[in-house]
């Protein structure tokens, strides 16, 4: 006894691309939102259901936190819709594309001398000044 939700092949399309684009979606918990926040073609609940398909599927990986549920593309979903969107293969998702984060980290400039904080004394600890040392 399942219930089947049709979804128009417009709306299935636009969430979709939206997925294939940005590698995630994310959708609240409330199935009578009239439109998605991030895909206006197609319903809140629309989206909830198309997510509840692909990760019965392996396509997605589901989170859900703080009554937002958090959909992760995996790399069976890129393919699937790599395919199902006919893209080429150079095109990947926004969070399968790779960044040199070694160059763009800042490493701070740590101080040799220590200042303020606590320091231990003969009978226990007692708040150091910026003077001291």
């Amino acid at each position: 006894n399942r219930l089947i939700m049709l979804v128009s092949k417009q709306s299935r399309l636009a969430v979709y691309s939206y997925l294939f684009k940005e590698g995630v979606i994310c959708a609240q918990k409330d199935f009578t939102k009239p439109k998605h926040h991030e895909v206006e073609e197609a319903s809140n609940l629309e989206v909830i259901k198309m997510m509840t398909s692909l990760k019965s599927r392996g396509y997605v990986r589901e989170q859900f936190s703080w009554q937002w549920f958090y959909y992760f593309l995996t790399d069976e979903g890129v393919e699937y819709l790599r395919e199902y969107l006919h893209l080429p293969e150079a095109v990947v998702p926004a969070t399968h594309k790779a960044t040199d984060v070694e160059s763009q980290v800042i490493q701070p400039e740590r101080s040799q001398k220590r200042e303020g904080g606590f320091r231990r004394n003969q009978g226990g600890f007692s708040r150091g000044s910026r003077n001291q040392e």
